[in-house]
């Protein structure tokens, strides 16, 4: 568990802009931190306590509106908590979005295409593993991300996500992953 635990931190580190100290201050990265692990702390156990129980509620509600455009043109608006990732989204929406390696950035079937270049400015860039993975993505866009690494944040409501009219698995053909 603790492996499991250390890993989602050093995620949410890696995510708090590290080299950026001019312009971001340390409740920016507080703030991406716990954005983060408000959607870790739903699959992985914390012995650690909030100073209130009033902070941590807020925390848990706060959410962005997220329009995923499917392959026919139809648009779902879901509300997204902090933290989580569209993949994760997608999966609880029941939105087919495929993520056949399940987030671990070993395949390409969670490829989303962000509608609004000012949104894919304000990401993070694509770490050099997620561009491998997208190399290999159908239909391959400027602005196209991978569904498992784009993280909700207050910067991103309002998103617009389009999916894909297919994907490439190379895994298995024909293979739709199941929500979890």
């Amino acid at each position: 568990m603790l492996s499991r635990l250390s890993r989602a931190g050093l995620r949410a580190l890696s995510r708090a802009r590290p080299g950026t100290n001019s312009g971001t201050s340390k409740s920016h990265e507080v703030e991406t931190i716990s954005a983060y692990m408000v959607c870790a702390g739903r699959k992985l156990f914390s012995s650690t306590t909030n100073a209130t129980a009033g902070d941590s509620n807020n925390k848990a509600e706060a959410k962005i509106s997220v329009t995923f455009v499917d392959k026919d043109g139809e648009e779902k608006l879901v509300k997204v908590p902090l933290g989580m990732s569209m993949l994760e989204a997608a999966h609880e929406n029941d939105i087919e979005l495929e993520g056949a390696c399940e987030g671990s950035l070993a395949c390409s079937t969670c490829h989303v295409i962000v509608m609004d270049v000012n949104y894919y400015n304000k990401m993070e860039d694509p770490v050099d593993e997620e561009n491998d993975m997208l190399d290999l993505a159908f239909g391959l866009t400027e602005t196209s991300r991978l569904g498992c690494q784009v993280i909700a944040s207050p910067e991103l409501d309002g998103i617009r996500l389009a999916l894909p009219s297919a994907t490439r698995n190379f895994a298995v053909d024909g293979y739709v992953a199941k929500s979890h």
